[in-house]
């Protein structure tokens, strides 16, 4: 599979994907892993699934088979696992990153670095598309940003974006193993007494720069309530996003733009829309689909839309393919804004 084609074809508007296309795209990402890596190799073996049979049908049909042919992974086994998802003789750039651990222990899964510009694509197009950052920032008015996070895919994927607006970054990497519990269970004092260096540094720089774009968490979103007035525009995930807290945050951030993003370490972030009360997420077709489910008489089903079920992810790209289950549920929202297909809203995880 090469990317390049990818990109300059498939993927050259990500907000207009051709369905037809896509369920092409998504079969022959199934027969290459088949082929060459050693987990679906064997799977394949094991299983003897009918792709021809999958691969009837709507997506929404063909997300269902997929599901219901005992294609979906094991968590566990994905976390201490993760090489067998390789392709052997994979040419591509690949660098192996691991997840956050602010909810569970961390995981390792793997990123082709032209992958990388495919996320910046879609993340870029939309946020011009829905929050109309290109008529904000330019060689007129630069964005000057402050990314609190971890280091990895994070720390480039944000590097990317912001250089692309021709603005400068400050990235303040940090170490978010257990911070969810943390937080929940001892408070915002707890949560900034581990993280000592961040909020020094983070001070220091609002002191002496003049940063108007913003990249962190919800709790930490207070180190910047002193200097709200110069905030135009904060980028938030992670843990604590609700409707009270943007609330409360547009209160304190007059006039700025608040975009919700949801971050997932095999996928990067995807795109947030703060609508009514909710908060409504958009993957990027068609490198991952997401949809909720239930199990209903032995069988897999994509939940109506507005209905609550447990989210189902396809993560499929040449130098990997995943299909699983997420710890967390969330509810089914219908196309919206410039994307054309469903995506899914509050999604709600429990720390283990």
């Amino acid at each position: 599979m090469n990317y390049r084609e990818i990109l300059d074809n498939l993927y050259k508007n990500p907000l207009k994907i051709d369905g037809s296309d896509m369920k092409e795209y998504l079969r022959e990402v199934f027969e290459f892993h088949f082929q060459t890596t050693p987990y679906w190799r064997r799977i394949s073996t094991e299983l003897r699934p009918d792709l021809d049979s999958i691969f009837q049908g709507t997506l929404e049909e063909i997300f269902e088979n997929i599901f219901n042919s005992g294609l979906a992974v094991d968590e566990e086994y994905l976390r201490h696992n993760w090489v067998e998802f390789v392709p052997e003789g994979y040419t591509g750039r690949i660098r192996f990153y691991q997840s956050s651990g602010t909810t569970r222990e961390r995981a390792i899964g793997h990123w082709d670095r032209e992958y990388l510009f495919a996320v910046h694509r879609y993340l870029r197009t939309s946020l011009d598309e829905i929050y109309a950052l290109d008529k904000t920032y330019g060689e007129d008015h630069r964005m000057r940003t402050i990314a609190h996070g971890p280091y990895g895919w994070f720390q480039e994927e944000i590097s990317e974006l912001v250089w692309s607006y021709g603005g400068l970054l400050y990235f303040i990497g940090m170490e978010t193993d257990g911070l969810k519990k943390v937080y929940e269970t001892q408070g915002l004092p707890a949560v900034l007494r581990m993280l000592d260096p961040l909020v020094r540094y983070t001070h220091r720089v609002m002191e002496r720069d003049s940063i108007n774009t913003v990249r962190s968490a919800p709790p930490l979103m207070a180190l910047f309530e002193p200097y709200s007035e110069e905030i135009e525009t904060a980028i938030i995930s992670g843990v604590g996003i609700n409707h009270e807290f943007f609330e409360e945050l547009g209160a304190k951030f007059k006039g700025a733009k608040l975009i919700p993003l949801y971050g997932y370490y095999l996928i990067g972030d995807l795109m947030g829309i703060h609508r009514g009360r909710e908060f409504w997420y958009y993957p990027n077709y068609p490198f991952t689909v997401v949809f909720p489910m239930k199990k209903e008489e032995g069988r897999y089903r994509i939940v109506k839309r507005s209905e609550r079920g447990r989210v189902a992810m396809l993560i499929a790209r040449p130098e990997v393919l995943v299909v699983k289950f997420e710890d967390e549920t969330a509810f089914r929202t219908p196309p919206y804004g410039p994307f054309k297909w469903d995506g899914f809203g509050d999604p709600e995880r429990k720390v283990r």
